[in-house]
């Protein structure tokens, strides 16, 4: 039971990243999966969720515009396509599952974190 982000590195500011969440060993259709950040000295914030099926996405408002959240359930991934990116984007993108129906197991689970770097 896991979840494996990817995609993090080094962008110029106003260049682009896709991050990719690759989950296993749970019934990833029927979470709701968010993408976190959390910037040194900081406190981890809620990027972007979308809904087990897709249908509805959130976005914070510093992200809006910016960022897409997708997912493919057949992958079991969700994706966060970054534009735009800037300096204050730089943090450690968390993916996060949260269970959509009550009795599945685990209730929630979190990655392990991929690094964006903003720097000219």
């Amino acid at each position: 039971v896991q979840l494996v982000e990817s995609g993090g590195g080094l962008v110029q500011p106003g260049g682009s990243l896709r991050l990719s969440c690759a989950a296993s060993g749970f019934t990833f259709s029927s979470y709701a999966m968010s993408w976190y950040r959390q910037a040194p000295g900081k406190e981890r914030e809620l990027v972007a969720t979308i809904t087990s099926v897709g249908g509805s996405t959130n976005y914070a408002d510093s992200v809006k515009g910016r960022f897409t959240i997708s997912r493919d359930n057949a992958k079991k991934t969700v994706y966060l396509q970054m534009y735009s990116l800037k300096f204050e984007d730089a943090a450690v993108y968390y993916c996060y599952a949260n269970a959509a129906r009550w009795g599945l197991q685990p209730r929630n689970l979190w990655g392990q974190g991929t690094q964006v770097t903003v720097a000219s």
